[in-house]
């Protein structure tokens, strides 16, 4: 059964939805933001539009939001650099601040945390132009994935069986990012765990199973088409998905993630042991988005998920602090 929020919509102020942007997520980004923009006035907030791959900061701040909601995917926009701009603005905002958001579109960096902190992750090298491949490919074995650090939704990324293919697969990161990441290849099952809230009070939705034609969960198969299943509650035993949810949301705290956001998880299926991906600290709210159906499972519709996740805007470098509701 879905519950519906009750809430003071005039409370919330002005409210400026950012989405599209200048990354190559753009599209989605224009999907899921127009998502969130409707089903905000739907509920009778003053939300707006804003795209800041089109707009300015100056035109930001002369729209004078009380607050905003953050629908932007990969650079410029989940990568800590427009958060920046927002604290300096003084405008509260959605999701994980400067450090957690950064840190978060890093997957090298990231790794390196979650390996401090014991959170499971594949095995990795980073790969630059003196590095041996043959001790790569020594260390991680075949299959490997070659993957830029700093892009989201599958792009760039390269299933290298042979090590004939590496230096092609490396070319195609380069010329995306400086840094190339090499990954230990998991074979096994693929699913996400949405977690909402902040600190201790950070809590994991259902985990949403994937199972893409041939195992191929790309930008394609992740967003325009119908061929992908979707399972949640994932069928599991009830001891790992409580192992995998406890991974999750120690991986979310240990970057300082906040509001809302989603950590891809592997199970081999050799041990049915959970590896962690990656954390997206600006979750896709199209129709085909898994945040969204997380909290379906338990109640929680479209509408109120995106009022729940406006709620928590605040700023998180001093200042004002939580926006007023």
């Amino acid at each position: 059964m879905t519950t519906t929020t009750t809430f003071d919509a005039a409370a919330f102020g002005k409210v400026g939805v950012l989405f599209g942007g200048r990354s190559a997520e753009r599209e989605i980004s224009l999907i899921s933001g127009n998502g969130v923009l409707q089903a905000l006035q739907s509920r009778g907030i003053d939300a707006h539009a804003f795209d800041p791959g089109t707009q300015s900061l100056a035109d930001l701040a002369a729209q004078k939001f009380d607050r905003v909601f953050i629908a932007l995917h990969g650079r410029y926009g989940e990568d800590g650099s427009l958060q920046g701009a927002l604290e300096q603005l003084g405008i509260p905002y959605t999701g994980s601040g400067v450090m957690a958001s950064s840190i978060g579109m890093d997957k090298i960096t990231t790794k390196k945390i979650w390996l401090t902190e014991g959170v499971p992750t594949p095995q990795y090298a980073t790969i630059d132009a003196d590095s041996d491949l043959d001790a790569v490919v020594a260390k991680l074995g075949l299959p490997l994935i070659v993957k830029p650090p700093l892009e989201g939704s599958s792009i760039g990324i390269t299933k290298v069986t042979e090590i004939g293919q590496l230096k092609e697969a490396i070319a195609l990161v380069a010329s995306m990012d400086d840094a190339v990441l090499a990954e230990e290849f998991v074979t096994g099952r693929e699913f996400t765990v949405a977690v909402l809230g902040q600190g201790a009070a950070a809590r994991a939705l259902p985990i949403v199973e994937i199972v893409a034609p041939e195992g191929k969960y790309d930008y394609q198969n992740k967003y325009f088409t119908d061929d992908t299943q979707y399972h949640c509650p994932a069928p599991l035993p009830e001891a790992l998905t409580q192992e995998i949810q406890r991974h999750a949301v120690n991986a979310y705290r240990a970057l300082g993630c906040e509001g809302w956001g989603r950590v891809d998880v592997l199970v081999r299926e050799s041990d049915m042991r959970p590896f962690l991906l990656e954390v997206n600290t600006s979750p896709g709210m199209t129709t085909h988005s898994l945040v969204p159906m997380a909290a379906r499972a338990v109640g929680i519709g479209y509408e109120d998920l995106c009022i729940e996740i406006l709620r928590s805007a605040r700023l998180k470098m001093g200042g004002k602090g939580k926006a007023k509701e």
